[in-house]
Parts: structure tokens; sequence; C-alpha cells
């Protein structure tokens, strides 16, 4: 997967380099993010940039840590064959002030929670969504938790 990653509004450390990390292990515990063609944007960015964004596509008016914008159908990229041009799976988000406190909620740093955050998103432009049922919920996590440990990250549920 090719990924397109901007920073702003992010302490200075190496997020397009953990962006990287974070989108093999989702690949890895996730086949169909390891489509060659596949390309997504990262943005690390303010709470404000994700309220308004929040607001503005969902409605939402208030932050939230990370917001995902899929571009294919589960289907679709299921179908995707490996070989042709580039494919935009879809667009990420990522709170800054929302990532920090929650991190320090969780005892975790900021890039281990950041990763969390990042392999969940690509999780869901995957087109997998933990509010559907608990079942598909419990799918998710179980992927998260996969692709973390891959990273030497511990389950940031605590309960595997």
């Amino acid at each position: 997967m090719e990924l397109e990653t901007e920073v702003d509004g992010w302490p200075q450390g190496a997020w397009e380099a953990l962006a990287q990390r974070a989108a093999q292990a989702a690949a890895s515990a996730e086949p169909a993010l390891a489509n060659p063609r596949l390309e997504a944007s990262i943005l690390f960015t303010s709470d404000a940039e994700v309220h308004e964004l929040n607001k503005g596509w969902r409605e939402k008016d208030k932050p939230t840590n990370v917001l995902s914008f899929p571009m294919l159908e589960r289907d679709e990229l299921l179908a995707l064959p490996a070989d042709g041009p580039p494919v935009l799976l879809g667009d990420i988000a990522l709170a800054h002030e929302t990532c920090a406190r929650e991190a320090g909620e969780k005892n975790a740093t900021l890039e281990e929670h950041a990763t969390h955050l990042v392999i969940h998103g690509l999780l869901h432009l995957a087109g997998l969504d933990h509010e559907i049922s608990t079942q598909d919920a419990e799918e998710m996590e179980a992927l998260e938790v996969k692709a973390l440990a891959q990273l030497g990250i511990a389950d940031p549920y605590g309960d595997r």
C-alpha cells in the first residue's frame, strides 16, 4: 500500500514511518489491505481540524480520535485484482489532542496509540465496522490486536 502522509499540529516525530509500519502490520493482519494497487492518505492534525471534518461529513459537532473516509465498498476491495493502476482506498485523519489524552488515559505512548488508530482507520477503510454488531466489533478488535502484536504493542483492549 502506498501512503501519503501529512503532519500538521503534531509534535516532531517519525509519524510517516509510524504510519508505514502500521499499514504493513494492518495488511499482514487483513489480507484485503495487502493489494499493491492501494493508496491511502493519512493526516495527523489537530482536534479543531478533525472537529470540522466530523461536523461537515458526519454531522457530529465534536472532535474524535480518528476519522476514516473509505472510497471503496468491501466487496469492491475484495474483488480488486492485484494488477492495474493505483486505486484510492481512502483517507484517515487523526486528532492530536484527543489521541494524546487517550494515550495518557491508557498508559500508552502517543506513538503506540497513534499506531493503533492508524490500524483501526485502515481496517475501516477495508470495510470493517465495529458498530454493526458485537461479532463485527470482536472481529475488528482481533485484527487490531494481531497487527499491533506484530509491532510489539500490547493489546489496547486489555482483554486478550
